[in-house]
């Protein structure tokens, strides 16, 4: 008879608690073989040759074996362990601050050692300080390829790194999938550039390592930029067989009316752009246009232009800001344009409570309002639409993925998917379009309207910043208005900014019988609208505000926009706020206060702002000072960026990949289908939106 065992039964495998490595490589998102094997060194080390101390000179990280002939803990000038290694043509130190008795035993007198560091002379001799070492007999064979160094985490020993990317390499599929049609002639197999790029041969210039600019390398960037752009074009043709309500400007319907009654004439680029936009919305497959221009190059008129051929087609609109202020400039300027036409608006933000909300609702949900403008608050549940026809979204890169969706949502119970415009004043860059944007079709506004005046950019220390107060004296003194703005509203400990409170306060008392107001983020709504409006109306002279006021603001007779503490704002956040002014018939400046010392990133953004008004330049300028990620908002919605690829050096290979993408789909959709999920796994959505 089999005896019981009285022991709880053991957890089944799946349901063991993971280890701290484990769960350290999970939330590095290294969890399939595939993840691991893409995991690429951040650089190499060379345990291929031992170099005689003799030989090697200061300065150098070399790879020493020899006898440890001293060992010793010593205390001053603070707890160490110096090692002193013969290796038969020199000694050498090899200090450690940090030790434990087990690196005390195996680095004991006798004991034969392999190390490897930075070699450094000191003042007792040369030494090497916290060097890598093990010990060794005089048969150890030398490592046949370069030692890789991954990027870990303290929870993720290389040791460990090492041994989990190895097995996975050996585990994963890295059979082609791609045809030999597709591929670019003289790069190696997946395979083969993976195994390279892990174990790198000594003999390979470690030059191509670094720069990328190895085969092995090459072939990675080709395979994710081309993952990328398959994953885009899918997105493409799968929108293309989705069906939303065809919307036709009529002959001298609502659009021909709003045309002629604008008090000024468009530009040739803002007629061509509503042109594109109004053959988009004719058809019955949804438009997914992207509208950009530079700051105050005239986008909303052209969104009251596409609203109104929604609306005149019989169906809504909804505009979507980021910000109330936002809203609410978009929410005046068409109440202005389009109500004399008979066009009924909503306005809906998260601040709305109670009577004014549920009536709202109710204008939006019966059709009564066709234009519905707003916040993040026009795609929460309650909020049905009669005829969503048109969705259109301001500073779209500001939205998660998440949020853009919901809005797509709300035609979906008819089978239908509403027009899509999403608005950029920051310009992509073409060789970011190309790769993050290529499902989208871009209409570029690459003019401004006449009479714009030219804005002079200045730098000045904040030391100068009486001379700053006393130039915005004279402004005020001329009947005109200024902004100043600050990046935070309260100290903090860790960024010494001055608050806009305090200078709200200081530029009171220095512009005493001029009124100088105050906003800022925290503010309940209505105080900010009362700010916004005495502000507008010309009878506040001077606005201090955080970067509430970045986009959107249109008032003309503001000369000047002081930046106080330039050196922490983005480059094309400085763009945004300096077109706030311009605006009027008057020369405008605007003023870059900065607190030295200046970092690198610091200095390239205030010359840029120097050199050029152009928000192409600046955006061409901010992608190459702070990277795609970063550009893009970081990607709202965690989607991946480029890991192995370059936009900038490799522009060349993003139109290979695009036009090898293009091949994929039309003759191996399989191919294709099998190396999106390979790249991208469950990812390629956030791509898409």
């Amino acid at each position: 008879m089999q005896a019981m065992s009285s022991a709880p039964d053991s957890p089944p495998a799946a349901k063991r608690e993971k280890s701290a490595p484990q769960k350290a490589l999970e939330k590095l998102g290294l969890v399939r073989d595939i993840d691991l094997a893409l995991h690429l060194p951040l650089r190499y080390e060379d345990e291929t040759r031992i170099t005689r101390l003799a030989d090697a000179r200061d300065g150098d990280t070399v790879q020493v074996e020899g006898v440890v002939t001293d060992s010793q803990v010593s205390l001053r000038p603070r707890r160490q362990l110096v090692v002193t290694l013969d290796d038969g043509s020199d000694t050498v130190r090899l200090r450690f601050f940090s030790f434990y008795p087990s690196h005390q035993k195996t680095l004991a007198v006798g004991q034969r050692i392999r190390a490897r560091g930075e070699l450094r002379g000191g003042f007792l001799g040369r030494e090497m300080v916290h060097p890598s070492f093990k010990a060794v007999t005089p048969d150890t064979p030398l490592a046949e390829a370069l030692t890789p160094v991954y990027p870990a985490s303290a929870q993720l020993p290389q040791a460990y790194l090492r041994k989990a990317v190895g097995a996975a390499l050996a585990r994963a599929d890295l059979s082609e999938v791609l045809p030999p049609e597709v591929v670019p002639p003289g790069l190696p197999t997946l395979r083969e550039a993976l195994h390279f790029l892990h174990h790198p041969s000594p003999r390979v210039s470690l030059a191509t390592l670094e720069d990328r600019s190895h085969p092995a390398w090459l072939r990675l960037k080709f395979e994710e930029l081309l993952a990328q752009q398959l994953s885009q074009l899918q997105a493409q043709r799968e929108r293309a067989r989705l069906q939303a309500p065809p919307l036709r400007a009529e002959r001298e319907g609502l659009h021909e009316r709003l045309l002629a009654a604008l008090p000024f004439r468009l530009t040739e680029a803002q007629r061509r752009v509503v042109e594109e936009i109004a053959q988009d919305l004719a058809r019955p497959q949804p438009m997914h246009r992207l509208l950009q221009g530079d700051v105050g190059s005239g986008k909303t008129v052209v969104a009251a232009l596409a609203a109104a051929v929604a609306v005149g087609a019989g169906w809504q609109c909804a505009l979507m800001a980021t910000t109330e202020i936002l809203a609410e400039q978009h929410f005046r300027k068409l109440v202005g344009w389009l109500e004399p036409l008979g066009v009924g608006v909503a306005w809906l933000t998260g601040s709305q409570k109670g009577r004014a909300r549920r009536e709202m609702l109710e204008r939006v949900a019966s059709g009564a309002a066709s234009l519905v403008v707003g916040t993040h608050a026009v795609i929460q549940d309650q909020v049905e639409f009669a005829r969503l026809g048109l969705a259109i979204i301001d500073e779209q890169h500001r939205f998660g993925v998440q949020q853009r969706l919901q809005l797509r949502q709300k035609l979906q119970g008819r089978g239908l998917e509403p027009h899509l415009l999403m608005m950029s004043a920051t310009p992509i860059p073409r060789t970011l379009a190309m790769t993050y944007y290529a499902d989208l079709d871009v209409s570029t506004i690459d003019e401004l309207p006449p009479g714009r005046m030219p804005i002079v950019t200045k730098v000045f220390s904040d030391a100068r910043r009486a001379e700053v107060i006393e130039r915005i004296r004279h402004e005020v003194g001329q009947g005109r208005q200024v902004y100043w703005v600050c990046p935070l509203i309260e100290e903090s400990e860790k960024l010494d900014l001055q608050n806009a409170t305090e200078t709200h306060a200081q530029l009171s008392e220095a512009l005493s019988g001029h009124m100088v107001g105050l906003l800022h983020g925290r503010m309940p709504p209505a105080e900010k609208a009362a700010v916004m409006s005495l502000f507008s109306q010309g009878q506040m002279s001077v606005l201090v505000s955080t970067t509430v006021i970045e986009v959107g603001v249109d008032v003309p007779n503001a000369s000047l926009m002081v930046i106080e503490h330039a050196e922490r704002f983005g480059l094309s956040q400085l763009h945004q706020l300096r077109g706030r002014v311009g605006r009027g018939a008057v020369a405008s400046v605007c003023v870059l206060l900065y607190t030295p010392p200046l970092s690198d990133t610091g200095k390239a953004r205030l010359k840029a702002m120097v050199e050029t008004n152009d928000g192409f330049e600046i955006a061409r300028r901010d992608l190459e000072i702070r990277g795609p990620g970063e550009f893009l908002g970081a990607r709202q919605s965690g989607a991946p960026l480029l890991r192995f690829a370059d936009l900038q050096e490799d522009a060349p290979w993003v139109a290979r990949a695009r036009s090898a993408a293009q091949l994929l789909l039309e003759r191996h959709p399989q191919a294709a289908a099998a190396h999106v999920a390979r790249w991208l796994g469950g990812r390629s959505e956030y791509l898409k939106a």
